[in-house]
């Protein structure tokens, strides 16, 4: 799981980054509310640690505009403000739950959990793009109406980018994904693992580079508009 965590003090920001990475959740930070939403449009996440008050974009106006731009993913609102009407604010705009500083750790990381959960619940079976389609209920990868025979990995690797919706994904993040528990191996596994999963997507009808790298940045799905 990728977690968001947007957070202008550095104390607090290191503290949550050690507890979340304890937890096995691959973190990105962001110290002020711009650079927040540009990684929001670059890259997927499961989850946004959002503070309230933040330089250049505060959290609130954040999260009203990742709602607006219809992002989805649950949001976690930390804030110093623990009024009544306060936390109205917050979840009026979109936040999905709401924390006072200070707060205990173990208190934040339940409420992740619970947040995460949902969010699973809510992702759905089928995913597609284009011709490709993938079943998670079934198993089942086709494209145009051919199924798929994938390995394991090639499976994952496909899903994990599907779920991206275009964003780019890194090599660090798919390692963490599909080697969640051990140690994982080096980034040149991945490019095995994809060269077959693209010459299977070939041999059923699809373009070279359905799954394009972005030199230096990672792997994304090519856009319908250019296949």
């Amino acid at each position: 799981m990728k977690i968001l965590l947007v957070e202008d003090d550095g104390w607090i920001a290191e503290s949550l980054v050690e507890a979340l990475t304890d937890q096995h959740y691959v973190v990105d930070t962001a110290l002020d509310g711009a650079l927040g939403w540009t990684l929001i449009q670059t890259y997927p996440y499961d989850l946004v640690i959002l503070d309230w008050m933040l330089p250049k974009l505060d959290g609130l106006r954040l999260c009203q505009q990742l709602r607006q731009a219809h992002y989805t993913m649950p949001v976690l609102l930390l804030t110093a403000k623990d009024t009544a009407l306060d936390k109205v604010l917050g979840l009026d705009v979109g936040a999905d739950d709401y924390l006072v500083k200070p707060f205990d750790l173990s208190e934040l990381l339940a409420r992740v959990r619970a947040l995460l959960r949902r969010q699973k619940a809510l992702v759905p079976n089928v995913l597609e793009w284009g011709e490709l389609r993938l079943n998670s209920g079934t198993g089942q990868v086709e494209y145009a109406d051919q199924q798929l025979a994938l390995t394991p990995k090639e499976y994952g690797l496909l899903a994990f980018i599907l779920r991206s919706g275009g964003c780019i994904v890194r090599p660090d993040e798919i390692l963490n994904h599909l080697w969640p528990s051990e140690d994982p191996p080096g980034k040149e596994t991945i490019k095995v693992h994809l060269r077959g999963l693209r010459q299977k997507l070939k041999a059923a009808g699809a373009a070279d580079d359905v799954i394009e790298t972005v030199y230096g940045l990672g792997y994304r799905l090519k856009s319908m508009d250019e296949a």
